[in-house]
């Protein structure tokens, strides 16, 4: 403890001369980090997707630094320094946690989280129950966070059967919509996001995440991809799909002996 407290210490040491004498450090505000915030967030989700530990290690510094960068600006501010967001953050999980630091009783994770939104609603910090979810987030993300949300109080289907029939049903209305022509695009965007919202909650159901699961595809279309270029005997736009198809086999049996 004693190492990461040093190392913590240090960290707002080394911030506290940035901000004074640093001219691009000095010129910083909550906005004009924000972006940059974001980026590395994105760079901590590489890292993690590429099971790269020593990545991971160098987000997770830069990430930080990004906090302590916030809470030195509204220290400047007079509004609130680091100490006072982590003791309010040591609070709120004491708080939340009452079958460690009380004597509730949970039987497994779901009544955890349900527990979780039952004393944010009773403290009143959320008129809604989805009140909570960031209307920044990518949509993918978005609509699981709030499917999972909903679950907790008990906006839910009981069989995963009837997940499977709602999906079939979203996407027989979108077969509809896009063979009648005088449908326009607002109807068939709607009816496309009704099937994916579907699609990411009949995932749900079994425990996997849409963005992760299509981060993943994406990776390796990537790469399948950039293997047909490297191997392509001549420009792609002179290949048939025939062509290209095998060399994207290709791609797949090298991946299998790795």
């Amino acid at each position: 403890m004693d190492k990461k407290l040093k190392s913590f210490g240090r960290l707002l040491e080394i911030m506290d001369e940035l901000r004074a004498k640093c001219p691009w450090d000095r010129k910083q505000t909550m906005e004009t980090l924000r972006n940059l915030t974001i980026e590395e967030t994105y760079e901590l989700a590489d890292a993690i997707l590429d099971g790269d530990l020593t990545g991971v290690q160098e987000e997770i510094g830069d990430l930080m630094l990004h906090l302590v960068f916030y809470a030195k600006m509204a220290e400047e501010k007079h509004a609130f320094d680091i100490s006072d967001a982590l003791e309010a953050v040591c609070d709120k999980l004491v708080e939340r946690h009452p079958h460690i630091y009380g004597d509730v009783q949970v039987k497994d994770e779901e009544e955890v989280k349900q527990n979780w939104e039952m004393i944010k609603m009773r403290k009143g910090l959320k008129k809604s129950v989805l009140a909570g979810v960031p209307a920044s987030l990518p949509a993918m993300v978005k609509a699981y966070r709030m499917q999972e949300k909903t679950k907790q109080v008990g906006f839910e289907w009981k069989e995963k059967k009837d997940v499977w029939l709602k999906l079939e049903e979203e996407l027989t209305e979108l077969k509809e919509v896009l063979a009648d022509d005088s449908v326009d695009q607002d109807r068939r965007e709607d009816e496309f996001g009704d099937v994916l919202f579907s699609l990411i909650n009949f995932g749900r159901y079994y425990g996997l995440d849409a963005e992760t699961s299509l981060a993943k595809v994406n990776r390796k279309f990537k790469r399948r991809f950039q293997y047909i270029e490297a191997k392509a005997s001549k420009p792609l736009k002179s290949m048939t799909l025939d062509e290209m198809d095998q060399l994207w086999d290709e791609a797949k049996q090298s991946e299998s002996v790795h």
